[in-house]
């Protein structure tokens, strides 16, 4: 049985971890289920279409890395929240590069969680706007089937990649403020994390262009935001 907030995965090692948190998700309102390793979350993975997985990266055997990486291919609309004990760029980098969402702290407190939880879903269960598509230069987007295609070849980005794509294309030429696509795709708990966004954006642009130092589509507006170059280039 779903619970009224979604069904989630918590993957850690740690027995205590996993039973608190699954009480406190379970109390919360949502379904929780529980995996000790990666490779036993990997196996539930294919047989359970979860809303939301909360990750540890510290594990031993399979770490969460290339856990989530796998995770990733196989519930490419779930989203995956990354737990650690550190917090410097390089991990949140290869955290967003395995197909991670966002990124939380050991230790935190439940408000925190369930604040990230719900930005890591926001956007995933709304109605498509129209059109279904929007096309800039070679860059389509396809709001109904949430993939996006790049010189004709589809680009594979995790859910928040591609809400901040589809905002930031949605509104091509325009540029948006940092504070403003943070509150829009994550929630009004982020709205004054840029460096985060800024971690992420470089992401985005590996995967949407050629050459990612020098964008094309997703540029700088300095001190302001971002903009989706309507004419690209």
């Amino acid at each position: 049985m779903t619970g009224s907030n979604g069904s989630v995965l918590i993957v850690d090692d740690d027995p205590g971890i996993r039973r608190a948190l699954g009480a406190t998700l379970t109390a919360l309102g949502y379904r929780a289920d529980e995996a000790s390793t990666g490779e036993h979350a990997i196996e539930l993975a294919r047989r359970t279409s979860y809303d939301a997985i909360l990750l540890d990266v510290n594990m031993p055997g399979k770490g969460g890395i290339a856990t989530c990486r796998d995770l990733r291919r196989e519930l490419q609309t779930a989203g995956i929240l990354m737990v650690t004990v550190r917090d410097s760029e390089d991990d949140k980098v290869e955290a967003f590069e395995a197909g991670a969402d966002d990124f939380i702290t050991k230790p935190f407190v439940v408000p925190e969680l369930t604040a990230r939880l719900r930005a890591i879903r926001r956007g995933r269960t709304t109605v498509p706007h129209t059109p279904e598509q929007i096309v800039v230069g070679d860059v389509v987007l396809d709001r109904q089937r949430r993939c996006v295609m790049k010189s004709g070849a589809q680009r594979h980005l995790t859910p928040k990649e591609f809400d901040v794509l589809e905002l930031l294309m949605s509104r091509a030429g325009v540029p948006v403020r940092h504070e403003d696509l943070l509150r829009a795709v994550w929630g009004p708990d982020y709205s004054g994390e840029v460096e985060y966004l800024r971690t992420f954006v470089r992401q985005l642009r590996k995967k949407i262009e050629d050459t990612p130092a020098k964008p094309t589509y997703l540029t700088t507006d300095a001190f302001f935001g971002y903009r989706f170059r309507s004419d690209g280039g």
